[in-house]
């Protein structure tokens, strides 16, 4: 589930508390050394902690950041897939979580190019198995200084680059200009799509409701969402992945009994209801989508989509569009089968495998997300 966290309560109880509302209170719920590596990135000297700095900052399901990395081989990275931070539930076959791993990829070129380094990316070298990740590496990226290495215009948005899951201006469309720009991101492994054409946008909207609801109605989805639910500043500095919840709002509801992860699950509570109305009204506010689609959906292709996702998110950066991934009707357990099947066939993709959605719009801007440091996720140095 992609949680819109500052409406995910928005009524609690008959109203939001705001206990301790002084200014000190709040200035001091930020949780600084979580978005620390957003300050961090660019910061090293050697060139491949210089490159993962940037890397780690890269868009993923949930935000578990399941990257971990082995630096022991001179001028080499190999990636690896942090087994604990899957999402065994809305993701079984590991698919979103691979894309994950493909934006952190293609971050991890641009990064590099900055300092003059071509990456050489051997993906899967000991093999992979498409139905569960295991141990085996998922790549092995080589830096070589390179003079003629282009450097990527889209780079300058890294630091800037949110996944803006806030509520949107229903009455500012996206333009076809801008439309076209994304389109032109296509590569040739990957095939982007995008529409604002009102008709079919109101079809991809309900649907995406119906997958957000199913999600939310099956106990085991939903409860994998709440499970990684970081509420306030000390949960969050301890543990800065999952979906965080932050700021003197949520700590104060939480200091009341209000707002914790037995009230998340308590689907008879108005706490819950309310919730669930107001992440519900945030996710039908598309005013456009896009989305990219594979061949099939070998592992290489969830890679790839991964490098073109990122490079969505960084061009509506560039834009000043608002993107949110709407991943639910794309999930492979058995009670998405039909919302599955209705979306490949709404957008043409039957026989194919439809890797993202994302919904478009404008709203304004929010706060970073909490990031673990690249000295977290090296296994070897």
């Amino acid at each position: 589930m992609q949680i819109n966290r500052r409406k995910m309560i928005t009524l609690m109880g008959g109203g939001v508390i705001l206990a301790a509302g002084a200014g000190t209170f709040v200035n001091t719920r930020t949780p600084n050394e979580a978005l620390a590596p957003w300050n961090l990135a660019g910061g090293y000297t050697e060139p491949r902690k210089r490159a993962l700095s940037y890397a780690i900052l890269a868009p993923n399901p949930h935000n578990r950041q399941p990257w971990v990395v082995d630096l022991s081989q001179q001028d080499l990275i190999v990636l690896h897939i942090d087994t604990d931070k899957m999402l065994p539930h809305t993701d079984p076959f590991n698919r979103q979580i691979t894309v994950g791993l493909g934006g952190f990829l293609e971050l991890l070129r641009m990064a590099a190019a900055e300092d003059g380094y071509h990456t050489e990316v051997e993906a899967f070298p000991q093999g992979v198995d498409p139905v569960k990740l295991d141990s085996r590496p998922i790549a092995i990226i080589a830096f070589k200084k390179d003079s003629q290495v282009q450097k990527d215009p889209l780079f300058k948005q890294v630091l800037e680059r949110r996944s803006l899951k806030e509520p949107y201006d229903m009455t500012r469309l996206i333009p076809k200009t801008a439309l076209a720009r994304l389109n032109a991101l296509q590569q040739p492994d990957v095939a982007l799509a995008s529409t604002n054409e009102p008709q079919l946008v109101d079809r991809i909207r309900k649907l995406t409701h119906t997958g957000l609801a199913i999600e939310i109605e099956t106990p085991r989805a939903y409860k994998e969402s709440v499970d990684l639910f970081r509420i306030g500043k000390a949960e969050i500095n301890a543990n800065p992945d999952g979906i965080d919840f932050s700021g003197a709002t949520y700590e104060s509801l939480a200091a009341a009994g209000l707002f914790n992860r037995e009230v998340a699950l308590d689907t008879s509570s108005i706490s819950y209801l309310e919730g669930i109305n107001s992440l519900m009204a945030s996710a039908d506010t598309a005013v456009a989508y896009v989305w990219l689609t594979t061949e099939t959906n070998t592992r290489v292709e969830q890679l790839n989509a991964g490098r073109d996702w990122l490079r969505i998110n960084l061009l509506t950066t560039e834009l000043g569009i608002g993107v949110h991934p709407m991943s639910q009707c794309l999930q492979e357990y058995s009670e998405m089968d039909k919302p599955f099947a209705d979306m490949q066939q709404l957008l043409r993709a039957e026989g194919k495998t439809i890797q993202m959605l994302g919904r478009l719009g404008y709203a304004a801007p929010v706060p970073r997300s909490p990031r673990w440091s690249i000295e977290a996720k090296i296994i070897k140095a």
